[in-house]
């Protein structure tokens, strides 16, 4: 008899992971979003003890990639472990050769996918199926998941059909939409699971093993002859599969009372219209099937879940006899096919049958939301005598015209559901709480709810928008809220730029964080929010959570306040309960950093419920008149694409707003239109302090303050204070200004201000400086001055314009002011290549590219290819230009032997001579296309020809940017192979020590000691020494920086990288948000300086040029070590965090360990200082 089910509050990764541990002996993975919770999961519950069905913690390892992991998991199969991974997108891709040896090795395993779109023409993190229809030749079985409940129970079918037919399993279920959609589920016992097992299938499995006491060869070269035969003898396994699946589907049914077949038909026993899909819409698409039917409409749904092995006789099994249309939904696109692929599955399954109509469609692709109204348009198109073969879903298709349009609107939502919908900050907290909110209702009473959580692809500081849904009847509803009850706003700022209450039903409740007085509420509030307050009878209330917050000393974190007020407001289960429910999941959420962030946040709690203030709307609301805005003027591309993405309404541009675009390209410089204002606190310049010396520009992540000379003119003309430049540009006026609406307001640029009495820079209330937007703007206005000062200097660096602006990093990123140095001394020559990870998002993510332009029009030209590649593509970079300026040079040459002209030979020859020098390269590049346009005597041919390749003539500075997770793991062996080619190209490694981008897990790059996903316990193996390896060669420029230590330091090393006529490679100690550093990130300099200072980072150079001289080409730039190490460790959560789980004494040798591994870097780089 099986065992009582439990209830619990989880997402899809979660649920996932929940069941294939319960068969795991061994798990090899690799982090990649947004699959990678199911394995941290894993790790998490082995380190914890939790037993698998065989009464043992799983085996979590992670690889250097998914190729890695993947052939990791063909090693293991091959042992007899029954061995898992987790995986998605580029990554799944890059399993697929192995998912070939695995299937044809007829090795039981699981797959374990949250389906996610592909890089195309631009990257997209986010859910479609293109994934895993590339993975449908590998003779794998596919089977689909459509919900967080059936990613549990078929999780476990996929395991027990695997070790029963055989065959492989790749079980998917949609990235995001379902593996980060929070949902409570009924979950079996892992008991009841093992005693499904076929274990002689197992015994078997284990007996076929390899094994040296039964030796047998597997993986041999086979020739013509046999190859063939060999392949079709696999046939009976597979025709097997189906029943198999289905067999064990029974088992589940029997446990949970469930009815899941191969492919389940819901609608109308008489259904003449029925739709076939697969995934998370099938949710959707069964509330509004119910709505329709509910009118008298005949319509119905086939929910596909055995993907591969096609089971044709099963599937039209499911079909009604009276179906005459039939859409196929499919969430990928495959160019130049004539159908997607379950369409074209659908069509070969009716060859040969009296077929009715089937017509194709697209939706979802990268997570596009798709709504009942978006299903209504489909079942409406299959009434149509002719409807279109081929269709969209959700987009305005206007160049091509697949799109189906919406013609009508339905409320498909169960009368007792209450729908919320949460604006957050990145960061802020929103989200977390709102996590807590759906398990305190989830786990506390018989509710039915749903959370899922929208991001921009900012790092902490864009905009979140968590869906909450809470009712009687299980939710289905696998879109974002549209129709809700309760909307709260938790940053002023976004009043003015988005529209947040078209989606709150008439009579809703509307929370605004804010600290506005009610007068300033009148003055600031757009009249088209007062007018919908007003004329929709909102119920309106404000709350100064930014206030409370920081009385209470949480800093930034609003977000336990408004959780608690939305508890008052919502009454979806008393306050008085909310309130207890909320104190016990705080202390669960931050017990494990100290009773006195417990105690802050059991005060938060207690003021959201005493601090919301109800507002009295004033009847003028009702007919409030639009301000008049004054609008800039900005390139067309920024105005009808860019403001409108912004906006968050970049769902409604049609195709032909990306005409000319096709290949994904952005212009440069669009972040700063975004002005986005969300910094409570700005730093405020006091010039009588200023020693301009320009530190605070030199650090600052977001480029938002910055040196400004002014001449008389201009000082006249400015409404601010300037005080007397310094020599050498002592004829100008200097200012310190800052933007106020692109800061965030980290902070970081007062704590590195040197002033002796007081920093000359303080940080001051946005709202009470809002005369520093305009005076940015009039600072925008100067005119270029030429800097008078070495820019090869942390001064002069400083007046040069620095072409990385405003990006979407987090507040006191430690990664972006490398980057931003960077473009300030070779930015108007640089090529980048771009690994994915933090510093690709924060630098490429549409609609905002901080990399932008100087008052020339020239700036760094940016690309991304794929995480495991990015050296290769950078060297590819560099060989392409190279290739046609060795073409340009043997024109040059030609001409130089005919040229009638000395002016133009000269200028040849100082091309030719210092074709390599980047300092002069546009000086004497200039002068040579000068020169070539104005000659015309003897070889004006070879001049034309030469001019045609002008844009090749100056020297481009190429670098290769990326994490540690690239540099140091997936993409170490390319960029050991492009530091060994000898080419020209520069590597800047901005490390974090973790996989800053996918949630933090451990690389080679994490200390001993150091908490992170895959390494719950602390990692055990010391940090990789990068530096070291790369010097090996000895003739790789290589450096470690770390501005806040030293940065002159840094930016020497810039230079001499840049400027050898080689590889370079420069390593930046970047800290991360991931850190958990007491203080937060505005400290993030300072961390930078006492990591130095106590011997947990070194500086150091390696310049080979030296080796030519005759002198040491190691210089040792750090002091000897002063700082208490172990002190320095314990300011950080990744570290002291190991106290909460460990006793003292194991937390202390693990840390004592990271201290002796320091050392003996320290003592190695001592020896080769002191070599002569």
């Amino acid at each position: 008899m099986a065992r009582e089910l439990k209830k619990m509050t989880m997402d899809g990764n979660t649920a996932a992971a929940y069941s294939s541990y319960a068969f795991t002996e061994n798990a090899a993975i690799f982090p990649i979003t947004p699959s990678s919770p199911m394995a941290d999961y894993t790790d998490q519950w082995a380190q914890e003890g939790r037993k698998n069905i065989f009464g043992q913690t799983v085996s979590v390892t992670e690889m250097q990639s998914e190729g890695g992991a993947a052939g990791a998991v063909h090693g293991s199969l091959a042992t007899g472990a029954l061995t898992t991974t987790y995986t998605a997108s580029q990554g799944l891709l890059l399993m697929i050769p192995n998912m070939y040896k695995i299937s044809g090795e007829l090795l039981p395993c699981v797959f374990h996918v949250s389906a996610r779109a592909l890089a195309a023409h631009a990257l997209n993190i986010f859910g479609d199926h293109a994934d895993v229809m590339a993975c449908r030749q590998t003779g794998f079985a596919m089977l689909c998941s459509n919900s967080v409940q059936e990613v549990a129970d078929l999780a476990a079918v996929a395991h027990l059909a695997t070790i029963k037919s055989k065959v492989p399993f790749l079980h998917f279920f949609d990235g995001f939409r379902t593996s980060h959609e929070i949902q409570k589920i009924e979950v079996m016992d892992y008991a009841d699971l093992g005693e499904l097992v076929d274990y002689e299938a197992l015994a078997d499995f284990r007996k076929k093993s390899l094994s040296p006491n039964h030796p047998t060869l597997r993986g041999t070269a086979q020739n013509p002859d046999i190859y063939f035969q060999a392949r079709e003898a696999a046939n009976p396994f597979y025709l097997s599969v189906p029943e198999t699946v289905q067999y064990y589907m029974d088992k589940i049914n029997e446990i949970r009372g469930t009815d899941y077949k191969l492919y389940n038909y819901y609608g109308a026993p008489d259904a003449e219209r029925v739709i076939i899909s697969m995934g998370s819409v099938d949710e959707t698409i069964e509330e509004t099937v119910d709505f329709l039917v509910a009118r008298g409409e005949k319509v119905g749904l086939v929910k596909v879940h055995l993907y591969r092995p096609f089971a044709v006789d099963k599937f039209l099994e499911a079909i009604p006899s009276t179906t005459k249309a039939i859409a196929v939904l499919d969430r990928t696109k495959e160019p130049g096919s004539h159908g997607e692929p379950l369409y074209l599955d659908v069509c070969a399954a009716y060859i040969g049958k009296n077929a009715p109509k089937i017509i194709g469609g697209r939706y979802g692709l990268g997570s596009k939301d798709t709504t009942p109204d978006h299903i209504l348009a489909v079942y409406k198109e299959l009434a149509k005598e002719n409807p279109k073969a081929q269709f969209t879903l959700a987009i305005e298709d206007d160049v091509t015209n697949l799109s189906l349009s919406v013609e009508e609107s339905i409320n498909v939502a169960s009368d007792d559901t209450v729908q919320a919908r949460f604006w957050g900050l990145g960061a802020d907290g929103t989200v977390g709480a709102n996590k807590n909110s759906i398990k305190i209702i989830g786990d506390h009473t018989d509710m039915y709810a749903q959370a899922y959580f929208s991001y921009d692809s900012k790092k902490s500081g864009g905009v979140t928008i968590s869906d909450l849904r809470f009712g009687k009847t299980p939710i289905r509803s696998t879109y974002l809220v549209n129709k809700a009850d309760f909307v709260a706003c938790h940053n002023q700022s976004y009043v003015t730029k988005y529209d947040m209450l078209s989606a709150l039903k008439p009579n809703g409740t509307f929370l605004l964080n804010t600290q506005w007085t009610a007068e300033e509420l009148d003055a600031n509030l757009p009249a088209s929010m007062k007018r919908y307050i007003a004329n929709n009878n909102i119920k309106f209330y404000t709350i100064d959570a930014v206030a409370k917050a920081k009385e209470i000393g949480l800093g930034g974190r609003i977000n336990t306040i408004c959780q608690s007020a939305f508890f008052k407001l919502s009454n979806i289960i008393p306050v008085d309960q909310a309130v207890e429910y909320m104190k016990a999941a705080a202390k669960k959420s931050y017990g494990k950093k100290g009773d006195d962030i417990v105690n802050m946040n059991y005060a938060a709690i207690d003021a959201g419920v005493d601090a919301v203030v109800a507002i009295d709307v004033p009847a003028s609301w009702a007919t409030a008149e639009d301000a008049p805005v004054a609008k800039k003027e900005v390139p067309e591309f920024i105005a009808n694409v860019v403001e409108v993405m912004n906006a968050q309404k970049g769902d409604v541009l049609p195709v032909s707003a990306f005409a000319g675009r096709e290949d994904g390209t952005f212009p440069q410089g669009t972040s700063q239109y975004e002005k986005r204002g969300t910094a409570v606190e700005i730093p405020i310049w006091d010039a009588t302090k200023c020693i301009q010396c320009n530190q605070c520009s030199l650090v600052c992540p977001h480029a938002a303050i910055r040196p400004f000379l002014l001449t008389e003119e201009e000082k006249a003309g400015a409404n601010f204070d300037t005080k007397p430049g310094m020599k050498p540009y002592d004829a100008f006026a200097y200012r310190m200004q800052v933007s106020a609406l692109d800061c965030t307001g980290c902070g970081t640029c007062v704590t590195v201000c040197p002033v002796k009495d007081g920093p000359a820079i303080t940080m001051q209330p946005l709202k009470d400086n809002m005369a520093e937007a305009d005076n940015w703007e009039y600072c925008m206005s100067l005119s270029h001055k030429d800097n008078l000062v070495n820019k090869a200097t942390v001064k002069g660096s400083q007046f040069e314009q620095p072409l990385l602006e405003f990006s979407g990093a987090c507040a006191g990123c430690g990664e972006t002011a490398y980057a931003k140095l960077l473009t300030q001394l070779f930015g108007d020559r640089m090529m980048i290549s771009n690994a994915t990870g933090c510093s690709s998002i924060w630098g490429g993510s549409a609609p905002s590219m901080p990399y932008t332009t100087n008052y020339k029009g020239y700036g760094p030209a940016w690309a991304n290819s794929l995480f495991e590649d990015n050296a290769e593509h950078g060297l590819g970079m560099y060989l392409g230009y190279k290739q046609i300026r060795n073409r340009v040079k043997g024109f040059l040459t030609e001409l130089l032997a005919v040229a009638t002209c000395d002016d133009l030979k000269a200028k040849i020859e100082a091309w030719i001579d210092g074709m390599n020098d980047g300092a002069k390269t546009r000086e004497i590049s200039d002068a040579l296309a000068e020169s070539l346009k104005a000659y015309t005597g003897e070889g004006k041919d070879l001049a034309a020809k030469a001019l045609e390749y002008e844009d090749f003539f100056v020297k481009r500075s190429q670098w290769i940017i990326g994490g540690d997770g690239w540099a140091y793991d997936i993409g170490y062996g390319g960029l050991d192979h492009v530091l060994a080619s000898g080419e020209d190209v520069n590597v800047l490694v901005l490390d974090t020590e973790v996989y800053s981008n996918t949630g933090g897990q451990a690389s080679k790059s994490t200390p001993t000691g150091a908490v992170a996903q895959f390494a719950a316990g602390g990692k055990a193996i010391k940090k990789k020494d990068l530096g070291m390896m790369a010097m090996s060669y000895g003739y790789v420029y290589v450096a470690q920086v770390a501005m806040g230590s030293n940065s002159a330091q840094t930016v020497k090393a810039f230079t001499e990288a840049e400027a050898y006529n080689g590889p370079s490679i420069v390593i930046c100690y970047a800290p991360c948000i991931n850190h958990g550093i007491k203080g937060g990130m505005k400290v993030a300099q300072i961390r930078e300086k006492q990591a130095v200072e106590c011997g947990y980072w070194h500086l150091y150079r390696y310049n080979p040029m030296l080796t030519a001289e005759g002198k040491n080409p190691f210089t040792l730039d750090s002091k000897e070590p002063t700082g208490d190490f172990i002190e320095f460790l314990k300011a950080e959560v990744r570290y002291n965090t190991l106290y909460k789980k460990y006793s003292a004494d194991v937390v202390d040798a693990l840390f004592q360990k990271n201290y002796e591994d320091s050392k003996v870097r320290l003592a190695s780089y001592k020896r080769m200082a002191a070599e002569i």
